[in-house]
């Protein structure tokens, strides 16, 4: 296996991170300006159909004839899941809490994604080998992460002197936005287990992402129209709320979503979750040198512990992966013990 092929999973999946920071920003500035989530979320949706459906016609001409009514449900639900109940979340805790706190909720994604294919059966853990006992290690170590970056805040580290930005949310508002961030950081981790599967029955990534976007869009403006039906909200009010729309639509509703589809079916739902706490690192570097905000002690601290757990969750993925080839594959009552780690294969 070459280099290119053996690290090309990790180089589109850091860049999927990074991406998704940059619009998480985005969203916090018009957010702050009161443009409202669920039009945010159709439009960006909308933008991702209209880029990806023409290039799915022609990369993916046979994709209708494999479009079966349970791949159409299926994708209707991840839409539900991994698009509007996760955008519509997320953005409801990023608009009560601050951009570096609420990328902070996405570190619980790969824990989250983790129990719940421990649960489904479509993970493991041999605590007898030691791929097994790393990715108990590196989860707790991610979880360690994670509730440091929450629970403890700590000292700030840089324009001590500067005005904090978190103070102009009172106690109730900060709890309100952290529950919603939990409950998208819980959707948008069995995303990726149903998306698992949407990979082996339909292996057309960019039809089923554009697919996927159209039902998004449809159930955001739903939603919208059912719980707000103030029509002056779909107006955009300047040149930063059309820039927003269109990268996320463009790159974070459609290239994103691409790739992550892609990195599910080649590595696996635990592999591609494990990249979602690299957001809050990106996050906090565009907080500090493009949006100056303040950076505290319990960020840094939080976030080396999730990067450790990160790289010590994918080395004992990348060995349970190598002893998988390199014999043969057991099964036990018909099924792959590690059906999450294998590469499906379609003619």
């Amino acid at each position: 296996m070459s280099f290119f092929e053996k690290w090309k999973a990790v180089a589109a999946m850091i860049f999927v991170e990074f991406a998704l920071a940059v619009v998480n920003a985005l969203f916090k500035e018009v957010l702050s300006r009161g443009m409202n989530q669920l039009v945010i979320t159709t439009y960006r949706f909308s933008i991702a159909v209209i880029i990806l459906t023409p290039v799915a016609c022609f990369l993916e001409r046979n994709f209708i004839s494999n479009l079966t009514g349970r791949v159409v449900c299926s994708l209707f639900f991840s839409a539900l899941l991994g698009g509007t109940l996760t955008q519509y979340f997320f953005l409801i805790g990023l608009k009560y809490t601050s951009t570096t706190f609420s990328c902070a909720f996405i570190n619980m994604v790969p824990i989250n994604t983790f129990i719940m294919a421990l649960i489904l059966g479509q993970e493991n853990i041999n605590m007898k080998c030691k791929s097994g006992r790393a990715k108990a290690l590196g989860t707790l170590c991610c979880l360690g992460g994670a509730l440091i970056l929450t629970l403890y805040k700590g000292m700030p580290l840089i324009n001590q002197s500067a005005p904090e930005v978190e103070v102009n949310h009172n106690i109730k508002s900060w709890i309100v936005g952290s529950l919603f961030l939990l409950a998208g950081s819980v959707v948008w981790s069995s995303w990726f287990l149903i998306q698992a599967r949407i990979g082996k029955d339909y292996p057309y990534q960019y039809s089923s992402t554009a697919i996927m976007s159209l039902f998004g869009a449809i159930q955001s403006a739903i939603l919208s129209l059912v719980i707000d039906r103030n029509t002056s909200a779909w107006f955009f009010k300047g040149t930063l709320e059309i820039s927003t729309v269109i990268y996320a639509g463009m790159v974070g509703s459609g290239l994103c979503y691409v790739v992550m589809s892609w990195c599910v079916k080649q590595k696996g739902a635990v592999f591609t979750s494990a990249f979602s706490p690299l957001i809050q690192i990106f996050a906090a570097v565009i907080d500090i040198s493009i949006l100056h905000e303040q950076i505290h002690l319990g960020s840094i601290l939080g976030s080396i512990l999730v990067i450790i757990g990160l790289y010590i969750l994918l080395w004992g993925k990348s060995k349970d992966t190598e002893n998988l080839m390199n014999s043969p594959t057991t099964e036990k009552n018909g099924q792959a013990t590690l059906p999450v780690t294998s590469t499906p294969s379609h003619t």
